[in-house]
């Protein structure tokens, strides 16, 4: 999985290679692991996903505002209620390059991922595209 979300990232160009310039702070990532379970309780799948330390950027300085596409619960539940009502089909749709929100407006520098030897030494990856932030 791990090789299969790298892959992912290189072939929709998240990043590209570039040289750090010296008014610039690359940003560290990290990898996060999960094991999805069936409901008999066997492991179904290993999942993992690359984030990015976010948390080690200033407000105003390093990029001007944030967004999220989350539902509310509350309007999660009003189409729930809906579809009973008047007897929709529900669907559930997996995405696995869900990190892929959009083309970034401002500079981000991020450190070569953990595990990624195809970046030259001295070179850090310069994001094209906004991915998962914890």
């Amino acid at each position: 999985m791990l090789s299969q979300t790298l892959i992912l990232k290189l072939l929709n160009q998240t990043w590209e290679t570039a040289l750090l310039p010296k008014n610039k702070a690359a940003i560290g990532c990290k990898w996060v692991f999960k094991i999805k379970y069936k409901a008999n309780g066997t492991i179904e799948r290993y999942k993992a996903r690359l984030v990015a330390k976010r948390y080690t950027q200033t407000e105003g300085i390093d990029y001007l505002d944030t967004f999220s596409p989350v539902a509310k619960m509350t309007t999660i539940r009003l189409l729930l209620s809906f579809a009973s009502i008047y007897n929709w089909e529900l669907k559930q749709l997996d995405i696995n390059n869900a990190f892929l929100h959009g083309d970034l407006k401002e500079d981000v520098y991020m450190v070569a991922p953990p595990g990624l030897t195809s970046i030259p030494p001295g070179k850090v990856c310069k994001l094209k595209k906004d991915f998962i932030w914890p």
